[in-house]
């Protein structure tokens, strides 16, 4: 699924004229590589950013130490924050963003399976949501997680094209 998942949003940016960024916490660079996997996504994967400390979500595509400690690093803020970042921090035209808690572990406010997620393009404010995947074990909720992403992307591109 996750192989035709990522050949469908290649073909839909390409059509599309668009590039595409990610930045990637809890994945750990999996939703790039979910669409690095395909021959010819050079002509419209730009880059990655594996963010995966808040040092690197700082550093990397400037997310805010403000925003961190108001509202921690899993949260709907830091997704926009990350996808505007990596939109910002590199030649493409659309940026998806991941980060959340796959396990195991988490806590009462912030729980195993919790993941929020962004989508910035050129001109418009942050798309995110957040998704309870709920503890599904950690390969789980990272492989639900990439195929979400890039169903949020290729949902985005089919909007920016109609």
């Amino acid at each position: 699924m996750t192989q035709q998942l990522a050949t469908s949003v290649l073909s839909a940016a390409r059509a599309a004229g668009l590039h595409i960024a990610t930045a990637e916490s809890c994945t750990g660079g999996m939703i790039a590589a979910a669409l690095t996997d395909i021959a010819g996504s050079s002509d419209v994967f730009d880059r990655g950013f594996v963010t995966y400390s808040n040092a690197a979500k700082k550093q990397m595509i400037g997310v805010s130490e403000i925003t961190l400690s108001e509202h921690g690093a899993v949260s709907e803020q830091i997704a926009a924050e990350m996808a505007v970042g990596a939109l910002e921090n590199s030649d493409a035209d659309i940026a998806v963003s991941v980060t959340g808690i796959a396990g195991p572990g988490g806590s009462e406010h912030k729980p195993e399976g919790r993941v929020c997620f962004g989508i910035a393009t050129k001109g418009q404010p942050a798309f995110t949501e957040t998704i309870e995947f709920t503890a599904l074990g950690r390969a789980a909720v990272r492989d639900a997680t990439t195929i979400h992403a890039l169903k949020l992307l290729l949902k985005t591109i089919k909007n920016m094209s109609a």
